[in-house]
């Protein structure tokens, strides 16, 4: 009878937890992201890597080369840590990656010494300034990146009683980076970091923090986070390098898409549909806070280092079709320096190898310039690409196609982007009236109903109606 009666009680105790599950995650789909400022909503990301932006790797050479990035039409600039990295040449805290980069350098850095000192290697507090003051004087924002998840083995906090996670044996707990990991349970450790933001706000003039690894820091830490900072600065915006669903309700403008981006590299490399990108695309919808918006991007410093470029990965026409497809879909885009001419030189999060901006004359860079140019300007200009709801467009080629618009109020945008490398004709039912905007080995047939498009391997077409 005991047991049975402890076997009714786990049922019923399991029955509960799955109805309070259910509840939550329908309470969290009914709930409305926290609103963002139009200069995020409207916004292209572009993120530079100091070490492979000049080939100085300095502050300096990198604010002069800041009318570049205007002129393409981004409008925030994601800085990588500019914070002093760690010096400490033991193998045993250095990451995987690190010791397999064979430059033998300790300098990672995601790997923070000293949370309120710039790096000598990429200049001065006055250089930072002046990079983020010119970046305004362009009419670009400027996010600086925070490592808040560990530190480096020699790190200035390290000596503080509470501030670093320890074992049994007190020694330094490190994460999946063999680097120590901060203990958040330690409420002198978050002041700390609560006024680390506030001077890069306060003394730098910042426009909001991408926060590295952020699904690993509570997140009321990060939530006590943007109370302070909207103090200072109502509008600022903070990105996080996560997926957490809860995120937007008050803490976070924008999250990663780390889901989307690895379908998007089956499909191209496992011959998943198009059709799963959709289907995705809606999971994710579901189980957010209406509003809720990722970035969409296809290479960073992570995916670079480890030679995943796009166009080596997707093909060139693959890459462009991808790219139409995230500056038109919901979220905000993001390009990685060099992304804009299609450099496909190696880079390393470790090494002084530069983006190859010579061979930003050849021709082909310069058609690629200009399709990013457009596709920036598209994001200032088209309404629907702000604020427009996401509406999929049903076509006969589902293997191969995405079709979708964004709508709001008389506004629409509608992009049809084949990711198959071979030619396709797929009909989608569209408005009768259509002005093309930019598009690439897509014919559109005058007339029909569905209409008929042509598709050349990776065709894409993007337009407006009325």
């Amino acid at each position: 009878m005991k047991t049975k009666l402890l076997n009714l009680l786990c049922v019923v105790a399991l029955g509960s937890a799955a109805i309070h599950a259910a509840d939550a995650k329908q309470n969290l789909a009914a709930q409305t992201a926290r609103p963002s400022p139009e200069w995020m909503t409207r916004g292209v990301l572009y993120q530079i890597w100091l070490r492979g932006f000049t080939p100085e790797g300095t502050l300096k050479a990198a604010t002069a080369r800041l009318p570049q990035v205007a002129d393409l039409g981004a409008n925030i600039i994601y800085l990588c840590p500019v914070q002093l990295a760690d010096d400490d040449l033991r193998p045993e805290f250095w990451s995987k990656r690190q010791k397999e980069s064979h430059t033998n350098n300790p300098r990672n850095p995601y790997r923070i010494k000293d949370y309120n000192r710039i790096d000598p290697e990429y200049g001065t507090e006055a250089d930072l300034r002046e990079f983020i003051a010119t970046a305004h004087k362009l009419g670009m924002r400027v996010l600086l990146d925070l490592v808040y998840f560990h530190c480096g083995p020699t790190a200035v906090l390290m000596d503080k009683p509470g501030w670093i996670q320890r074992d049994a044996a007190g020694q330094a707990v490190t994460g999946g980076w063999n680097f120590p990991r901060l203990n958040f349970k330690c409420a002198a450790l978050r002041e700390y970091l609560w006024a680390n933001m506030e001077h890069w706000v306060k003394d730098f003039d910042a426009d909001g923090f991408r926060c590295d690894v952020s699904d690993a820091v509570p997140l009321d830490f990060w939530e006590e986070a943007r109370t302070r900072l909207e103090k200072i600065r109502p509008d600022l915006v903070i990105l996080a390098e996560g997926q957490r669903k809860e995120d937007q309700l008050k803490a976070f403008d924008l999250n990663y898409s780390f889901t989307w981006l690895s379908a998007v590299q089956s499909v191209f490399t496992k011959g998943q549909p198009a059709s799963s990108l959709r289907a995705l695309w809606q999971k994710l919808h579901d189980e957010r806070p209406r509003g809720a918006r990722f970035i969409r991007y296809t290479e960073n410093h992570d995916i670079v280092n480890d030679l995943l470029r796009a166009e080596v990965v997707m093909g060139e026409r693959g890459a462009a079709a991808l790219t139409a497809i995230h500056f038109t879909l919901d979220g905000v885009p993001l390009l990685y320096n060099g992304q804009e001419i299609g450099d496909t030189s190696h880079q390393s999060i470790y090494a002084r190898w530069p983006v190859r901006w010579e061979a930003a004359c050849l021709p082909k860079a310069q058609a690629k310039f200009a399709v990013h140019q457009k596709l920036c300007q598209l994001r200032r200009t088209e309404p629907a690409l702000a604020a427009g709801e996401v509406v999929w467009l049903d076509n006969d080629q589902t293997e191969a196609v995405l079709s979708f618009a964004r709508r709001t109020g008389g506004a629409e945008v509608v992009t049809i982007a084949s990711l198959s490398n071979r030619k396709v004709k797929v009909r989608v039912k569209l408005p009768a009236r259509l002005t093309p905007l930019l598009s690439s080995g897509a014919t559109l047939a005058p007339v029909g109903e569905p209409r008929e498009l042509t598709l050349e391997p990776c065709g894409y077409f993007i337009g407006r109606a009325p």
